[in-house]
């Protein structure tokens, strides 16, 4: 028994012995001794500075100071983790019976870089195979270690920097940001949480993995995901793959969409009221590692507005949108994209709207770059500052600050419009359009496009326009193009043709017309109209003149005919409207009926003094003279007679 006990005795204190040379050797010759395993068993570069500590139980522990871990052989030649410290400890006792169960990893400002390529990720660390050793025929071969298990009580990476490459594009690179993860046994969910300092704030997540071994080999696998950032939050629940792609059930809402996207590098984004200051989405999403996403069964509520359908967004700068949408009731009334907060755009400040003129105030169209795309949109109504229009289906296209709305009709004016609006603001912005409208409200579209009330009526049309600038002054004064209008029975406010025609004082009342047609071109914001032709039950009127639509003035010459005066001969009184549109001044043209007054008594004296002479030319000639040709035929004949009877008597002929 006694040399039992010798024998342990001489083997602890060998074992002793050996503990204390590793603990007394100097921390260089440590780190080149850890640093030729990990060599030998996963072919990486460790390089450990500094001093190195151990510890051995119940922890196998090593603390160092800055450390570097090298890359996949195929991967980039930076290392895949570098720190300024790092401490690691091993269950020791796990150890000796084949299972890896690290208690804790923590790395102090360290730089991750993870990197997949061709289903290959840096990640996966492959041991080493030992080289043949060549022995006699019939030698047994080594026996195949079995899997060890691996599992992870604490993982923390302080002020880190993440950096995930793939197929050799970099997809994220994020800094400053504190990591912790968990995952206790095989069998157990992996817990992540990391959070991210971000303008405004902090982005936290929450990240859950039920079947961590699973997702290490590809397999698809259940994922929770929980993000909260300043302004909002995202929430997901479905399946993800090794790849990074994803499907399942995603919700977003935000109670401050701009804060939300200014937290992650969108600042400066306007979002207009009504369109998702305030959102709540959710819906099937699926993600591809081809940067696609995909959204179906969708729900959307933006401000007070819902929005039904699906979505296609490419990631990409800048974002591609392919959707789909139907809405109810939209209201875009109080529509502007100044921050909620911030108050502007509500008063009347510099650059805002005269009374008697354009607003002057820079129109921000930066939106239009915010995405490329197609967006199609039926809804019930939508309700805009200025315009509401019913039942409607629209088209809006987006490319490269460029957008072109379609109208598939559009109910506006309480009629349909077919046809296409554009804002380019590629090289400064420009509005243009080519529309055909049926069965319109007429005033209604003159007082909202150009502030016209006087005319009523149900009319058709056809309107081309364009107009550069960066106010709406600067475009109202810049528009060119052309167009038609015709308008069924309607009303004239203003002017009474009926007593004006009676007793030459026309304004103060109405005018009721069974028709009305004009075209008109456009040239430097002023309208011109040359054919205007209006029909009454006892009158036709025809027009003539300028709108000059960047000063909102009036030129224009209104000429009604009664049509059963002067024994059908039809009495004209020209009636001139000038002045600005607000108050025009609307008074008969006197000068005109003066002007045609004098020409036909001009006319009638002329045809006076003709009778008269043709009245003495008909008695001296002894012949009926009508006009002017009979009276040269009656000439020449009286001349042939006289010339005949002087040659008879110069022959001496009776």
């Amino acid at each position: 028994m006694k040399w039992l006990l010798r024998i342990l005795f001489i083997f602890v204190a060998a074992f002793g012995l050996v503990i204390g040379a590793l603990l007394l050797m100097p921390g260089d010759k440590l780190a080149a001794i850890l640093a030729e395993q990990v060599k030998t068993e996963t072919g990486r570069e460790l390089k450990l500075s500094g001093d190195v500590k151990l510890s051995f139980w119940p922890v196998l522990g090593l603390e160092a100071g800055p450390v570097t871990f090298g890359n996949a052989p195929w991967a980039g030649s930076e290392p895949m983790l570098s720190a300024e410290s790092l401490a690691m400890g091993v269950d020791a006792a796990a150890l000796l019976n084949g299972d890896l169960r690290i208690r804790r990893v923590v790395a102090d400002n360290p730089v991750l870089r993870l990197e997949l390529s061709d289903g290959r990720g840096n990640w996966e660390l492959q041991p080493v195979e030992p080289k043949a050793v060549t022995g006699s025929v019939g030698s047994s071969p080594p026996e195949t270690s079995q899997q060890r298990a691996v599992t992870l009580d604490q993982l923390e990476l302080t002020n880190a920097r993440l950096i995930y490459t793939e197929n050799g594009l970099t997809k994220f690179d994020f800094a400053n940001v504190d990591l912790s993860a968990s995952w206790p046994g095989p069998a157990s969910p992996m817990d992540m949480a990391a959070q991210m300092a971000v303008p405004g704030g902090k982005v936290s997540v929450d990240l859950k993995i039920p079947d961590l071994p699973a997702f290490a080999s590809g397999a698809v696998t259940p994922l929770q995901l929980a993000l909260r950032a300043p302004g909002g939050e995202v929430g997901f629940d479905g399946r993800v793959n090794l790849a990074g792609e994803m499907d399942g059930a995603l919700e977003v809402k935000t109670i401050n969409t701009e804060q939300m996207l200014a937290a992650f590098g969108q600042t400066g984004v306007g979002v207009p009221l009504g369109l998702g200051r305030v959102a709540d989405v959710s819906g099937q999403m699926t993600y591809t590692s081809a940067g696609r996403i995909s959204l179906r069964n969708m729900v959307a509520q933006l401000d007070n507005n819902r929005f039904t359908g699906e979505a296609d967004i490419e990631i990409s700068d800048p974002p591609k949108v392919t959707a789909r949408l139907n809405g109810g009731d939209i209201d875009l009334s109080r529509y502007n994209t100044a921050p909620a907060a911030s108050g502007a755009g509500t008063g009347a400040g510099a650059g805002s709207t005269p009374r008697d003129g354009w607003s002057t105030t820079p129109i921000d169209a930066s939106s239009l770059s915010l995405a490329n795309g197609e967006i199609r949109l039926t809804a019930s109504s939508i309700i805009l500052p200025e315009i509401k229009l019913g039942p409607s289906d629209l088209t809006l296209s987006l490319d490269r600050s460029r957008a072109v709305l379609g109208m598939n009709p559009a109910t506006l004016f309480s009629g349909k419009v077919n046809g296409q609006v554009v804002a380019n603001n590629r090289n400064g912005l420009s509005v243009g359009g080519k529309l055909t409208a049926q069965d319109m409200d007429v005033q209604q579209a003159l007082t909202t496009l150009v502030g016209v009330e006087r005319l009523s009526g149900t009319g058709s049309g056809e309107f081309e326009f364009l107009g550069v600038g960066q106010t709406e002054d600067q475009i109202m004064r810049s528009l060119s193009g052309k167009g038609s209008l015709k308008v069924g029975p309607g009303v004239i406010s203003g002017i009474d043709l009926d007593r004006l025609m009676g007793r030459g004082e026309g304004a103060g009342g109405t005018t009721v017309f069974n028709s009305l047609s004009a075209s008109f071109t456009m040239g430097q914001g002023v309208l011109t109209n040359t054919d205007l032709l209006m029909s009454l039950d006892n009158f036709r009127a025809d027009g003539t003149g300028k709108v000059n639509l960047g000063a909102r003035t009036l030129d224009y010459l209104f000429t009604p005919t009664a049509l059963r005066a002067n024994s059908g001969q039809g009495l004209s009184v020209p009636v001139r409207i000038v002045g600005p549109w607000s108050s025009p001044s609307i008074k008969p043209d006197l000068s005109k009926v003066i002007e045609a007054a004098a020409e036909g008594q001009l006319k009638e004296l002329e045809d006076d003094a003709k009778q008269k002479v043709f009245e003495k030319v008909s008695e001296e000639l002894d012949t009926v003279v009508t006009d002017r040709e009979s009276a040269e035929d009656a000439l020449k004949k009286k001349l042939e007679e006289e010339a005949k009877k002087g040659l008879l008597k110069l022959l001496g002929a009776d």
